[in-house]
């Protein structure tokens, strides 16, 4: 068998009279779990306070790998991230959870938000403080533990056997104000985009015009959308026809997950090699109909 790491989650239900079904329960906290490793994940490829749709298609591919147990009674379940694949998701995800928890108890005990902004360097995020607060809310409290692989001996800057990380509803309120402040302060980004277009619209035969590209490089974002004005909506377009990506200088906004380009300046074509331009100009034959109605008619995505 492949050594793993553990990484196991309990939650403690209120008692009372019975409420969801058993098996409702089980895949709540495996929702949980899951949004949990994303947010740890997210944390291996950069630090940030709010990733939005940054490194997502990265994230999920180390994910892969990792297998998330059934649902055991009592709220508990483990997932197993194999050891060879590269330990840095359990690591990062042990270390996000202990600074959370300190700064959650500075928070509550001095009234200060300033150990979040220290914390996303050990990996917290909003994305944290979110999956946190979904596998909380409604117990009475839930814990998170990493087991090293003890065919693999404990990583550098971990210890062995340290008890879980426990947080409690009382915590509910300041991950909301942390989550808050990660989304309001996360700075836009200044890239340098090469895409392909994949849609555009514009009200009329002329005047600015909204395009959507699948970035090939520049962004760790799989698509933006962007506002050009008339000669660069002109120049996106015939490039599209030809079968060529652009190329362009913006600002992704952090406002709405990192999706949007603004500022647009500098659009041109980008040669590339025969086989790419080929199947470029494969995909703009297969959506020819599309592309001919594209000049009117509002962006329905």
């Amino acid at each position: 068998a492949v050594p793993s790491d553990e990484i196991r989650w309990w939650r403690d239900a209120p008692s009372g009279p019975a409420g969801s079904a058993p098996w409702a329960v089980e895949e709540q906290l495996r929702a949980c779990a899951r949004q949990m490793l994303l947010a740890g994940a997210l944390a291996t490829r950069a630090r940030a306070g709010y990733y939005g749709a940054r490194h997502r298609r990265a994230a999920a591919a180390l994910l892969e790998s990792v297998l998330v147990g059934s649902a055991t009674g009592g709220g508990r379940l483990t997932a197993f991230v194999p050891v060879d694949t590269g330990r840095q998701l359990p690591v990062r995800l042990h270390q996000a959870l202990y600074a959370a928890r300190e700064a959650i108890d500075y928070q509550r005990a001095t009234g200060g938000m300033d150990a979040f902004d220290g914390a996303v360097e050990a990996g917290v995020s909003r994305e944290l403080t979110e999956a946190l607060i979904t596998l909380v809310r409604g117990t009475e409290g839930a814990r998170i533990a990493v087991e090293w692989a003890p065919a693999a001996g404990v990583p550098e800057d971990c210890v062995a056997g340290v008890e879980p990380v426990e947080f409690s509803p009382g915590d509910l309120p300041v991950l909301r104000e942390a989550g808050a402040r990660f989304l309001r302060e996360e700075p836009s980004v200044p890239v340098r985009i090469t895409g392909t277009v994949v849609r555009m619209r514009r009200s009329g035969p002329r005047g600015e015009g909204s395009v959507r590209l699948r970035v090939i490089a520049g962004a760790e974002v799989p698509h933006v959308r962007i506002t050009l004005d008339e000669e660069d909506y002109r120049i996106a377009g015939h490039a599209h026809l030809v079968g060529l990506p652009v190329r362009l200088h913006g600002r992704l906004e952090s406002r709405g997950g990192f999706r949007r380009l603004t500022g647009a300046s500098g659009v041109a074509p980008v040669q590339v090699e025969e086989a790419e331009r080929d199947r470029l100009m494969k995909s703009l034959q297969e959506n020819l109909d599309w592309f001919e109605e594209a000049c009117t008619g509002e962006d329905d995505d």
